[in-house]
């Protein structure tokens, strides 16, 4: 018997503690999660809490296991194209900026 969200793809643009739950929640039903991250330091998160230097964070680990992750300049034209691409690909976006971003 197949998840819930089986077949499902998500396109994750959210950092930090709510975003990053509800895709966890999301990928836990079968859906798969592809978290795209800044380049440089990536999610905020990572290195939050850190316990083991150069090691990603738990707090982070616990957040975005079960999830595909991409670094990507969208400012460059050709991560903007990748981008533009995944979208095509993907059913959903979740995504928790402040307002205005």
């Amino acid at each position: 018997m197949g998840k819930a969200l089986e077949g499902v793809r998500v396109l994750d643009f959210t950092h930090v503690q709510s975003g990053p739950t509800c895709t966890q929640l999301l990928a836990w039903f079968g859906a798969d999660v592809i978290k795209v991250e800044r380049p440089g330091e990536g999610d905020i998160t990572r290195g939050q809490l850190r316990d083991v230097p150069e090691a990603d964070s738990l707090y982070f680990t616990m957040l975005n296991h079960n999830k595909r992750s991409i670094t990507l300049d969208t400012k460059n034209p050709d991560g903007k194209r990748v981008l533009e691409d995944l979208v095509r690909i993907c059913d959903v976006m979740v995504e928790n900026f402040a307002p205005g971003v």
